[in-house]
């Protein structure tokens, strides 16, 4: 399903409340003009699961944490913050995978240009 950002905080109680009590995964994924959160929740209960999607803009993307449903999130939205370069609100992450990164633009995002040399930290 997908949802507006503003959203996804409500949907993920809801579904949390509905037995989806299992965060399987929690990516992004860069199609150029616009980046996409994906959720992938799983009801161990009744062995379904269902995927949200959040579209958000290339430039300055923006979406608040789910940490406080899901605690491992917080791993997924740490990824997502170094390696796209998305803004994780309500929550404070701290570097785990790019310490020394101090390159503008992020690894997994389509503009990035793969061999060019990126300063570290001084």
């Amino acid at each position: 399903m997908e949802i507006m950002k503003e959203a996804l905080a409500k949907t993920c109680a809801e579904m949390k409340k509905e037995g989806y009590n299992y965060l399987n995964a929690l990516t992004a994924v860069d199609y150029g003009d616009h980046l996409e959160a994906v959720y992938i929740l799983y009801n161990t209960d009744k062995k379904v699961g269902t995927v949200i999607n959040v579209k958000l803009p290339a430039e300055n993307p923006e979406i608040s944490t789910i940490s406080h449903l899901y605690a491992g999130a917080v791993w997924y939205e740490r990824e997502m913050q170094e390696m796209f370069g998305i803004k994780i609100t309500g929550v404070d992450l701290a570097r785990m995978l790019l310490e020394e990164w101090n390159g503008a633009d992020y690894p997994l995002r389509k503009k990035f240009i793969w061999g060019k040399e990126y300063n570290k930290k001084e």
